[in-house]
């Protein structure tokens, strides 16, 4: 059985950090891209950032580039998404996903088969 935990959400004011952790059982997690995405009330999901196995490609949204950095540490079987900057309209719930392997959409939560329970974080201005 797969599980994907996260942690590290919470309450931060506007230009404050977060680093959110997701660690991932029950899978060869090396094998697979991970993804964080994230989702306001009342919106779709959304992509934030995803990196493929071996870390050697990461891709961002544009709406985080520059203040978000997405790593894994394939010895601990965890994927982080390091939060800078943060503003107010990031405020959501973060998921972390594992991806499809042949899935070819990065940024398409369909392309995902995998899914954490959400982190909300939460940024006050």
């Amino acid at each position: 059985q797969v599980q994907l935990v996260e942690s590290g959400g919470g309450l931060v004011q506007a230009g404050g950090s977060l680093r959110l952790s997701c660690a991932v059982s029950g899978r060869t997690f090396s094998n697979y891209v991970m993804g964080w995405f994230l989702q306001a009330p009342g919106k779709e999901r959304e992509f934030v950032a995803a990196i493929t196995g071996s870390s050697v490609s990461t891709y961002y949204a544009d709406s985080v580039k520059g203040r978000f950095t997405i790593s894994r540490d394939n010895a601990k079987d965890t994927v982080y998404l390091q939060m800078n900057s943060l503003q107010p309209e990031d405020t959501a719930v973060y998921y972390c996903a594992s991806k499809r392997l042949y899935a070819v959409s990065y940024s398409d939560p369909k392309s995902y088969i995998y899914w954490g329970q959400g982190a909300q974080v939460t940024v006050s201005s």
